[in-house]
């Protein structure tokens, strides 16, 4: 049995929660966690009005500490890395609450999400080459993918802590924030998304997702464009529109215009 309480999934509204839930081992991740957040993500998948994931740890010190260090070496195969994947995969935008530090795989469970909003003070330690680990494909393409080579290799081939304001400066933070002004960003993120598009947000993470990853179809790219211009909430949204505000090109003189005759 797993020590401590297991990850928790809530649902309000259109937005998901995944809390770790292990405050006292600074959030780690046992092995029975990784099937059950990935029968959480399922579900996520499963209810189409659902806008965003928002994932977060529990107490004011660390957000997670990865895969907890006493099972790595009798217990390890692909379960971690599968939910690490499977957290990626959300279609929905993913929000990551870092109500503190991040640790080994715990960095990489944060770096699965879209945006990343950290509390001052919190840091980074990844110690995988301390232990003579190489890190498994998944996380490294990840890193890289995101940060870059350089900032990776920082991160990775040092094994340095680092504070707050470096992890902001390379990206691995979205934003950094006073503790007590955390959850206000986070519903200030949550309005700004509901406020969009569902269809076309989910097409457009995916088609970044692929252009990052260097897996990216331009032609299925130019087919996701075209069939927003033709769907019919996108017209009425425009159609919406103030006209002595309207600023889209798909306007002129406060009409709405046929997108289908600007190509």
């Amino acid at each position: 049995m797993s020590a401590g309480t297991a990850p928790t999934l809530d649902i309000d509204g259109d937005t998901a929660t995944i809390t770790l839930r292990r405050p006292s081992q600074h959030n780690r991740i046992d092995p029975d966690d990784p099937p059950l957040v990935c029968r959480y993500l399922e579900q996520i998948r499963r209810q189409p009005s659902l806008r965003l994931l928002v994932l977060t740890g529990e107490g004011d010190k660390t957000f997670c500490s990865g895969y907890t260090l006493a099972r790595i070496g009798t217990h390890l195969d692909r379960s971690f890395e599968d939910m690490l994947d499977a957290l990626e995969a959300v279609e929905i935008p993913t929000l990551c609450l870092m109500n503190g530090s991040a640790y080994g795989g715990g960095t990489d469970l944060a770096m699965a999400c879209d945006f990343r909003i950290g509390v001052r003070g919190c840091r980074l330690f990844m110690p995988a080459a301390r232990f003579g680990l190489h890190y498994y494909p998944g996380g490294l393409r990840r890193f890289v993918t995101r940060l870059g080579p350089t900032a990776t290799k920082k991160i990775f081939l040092t094994a340095a802590s680092l504070g707050d304001e470096e992890l902001l400066r390379i990206g691995f933070l979205t934003e950094l924030v006073d503790r007590p002004d955390l959850a206000a960003t986070m519903s200030s993120y949550r309005d700004d998304i509901r406020r969009c598009e569902p269809d076309a947000v989910r097409s457009m993470k995916h088609h970044i997702d692929s252009i990052a990853g260097g897996a990216w179809n331009e032609e299925l790219g130019r087919a996701a464009y075209e069939a927003s211009l033709r769907s019919p909430e996108t017209l009425r949204r425009l159609a919406s529109l103030d006209p002595g505000q309207a600023t889209s090109p798909y306007r002129r003189n406060g009409a709405a215009l046929d997108p289908r005759s600007t190509r």
